[in-house]
């Protein structure tokens, strides 16, 4: 997969990881994992790129005496999930064409 696309697509997986409720890396990472593989270095770059991006915001709060920080959606990463499902549809009828026998 051309890696603009590919990176394109992590980054709305993650935001869609965390689109119902706030997520911690960790379990971004384990409820992604039906459908990707993500490391934590990957994860930890794309986090800090859609914050950049203000499409998440973080918050840390302690958890069993440790700083853990909270992923937690804006609307401009909810608008890029939408945004994205509409792209894949062009993009489903550009492999369509493609794919067809001719």
């Amino acid at each position: 997969m051309d890696a603009q696309l590919r990176r394109g697509v992590l980054d709305v997986c993650v935001l869609a990881a965390i689109k119902n409720e706030d997520s911690y890396g960790y379990k971004i990472i384990k409820d992604l994992k039906p459908v990707l593989e993500l490391s934590e270095s990957t994860l930890y770059t794309i986090l800090k790129r859609l914050e950049e991006a203000k499409m998440l915001v973080v918050r840390s709060t302690e958890f069993e005496g440790r700083l853990r920080k909270y992923y937690h959606i804006t609307q401009v990463g909810l608008a890029r999930i939408e945004e994205f499902k509409n792209e894949w549809k062009e993009m489903m009828g550009i492999y369509s064409f493609i794919a067809e026998d001719r």
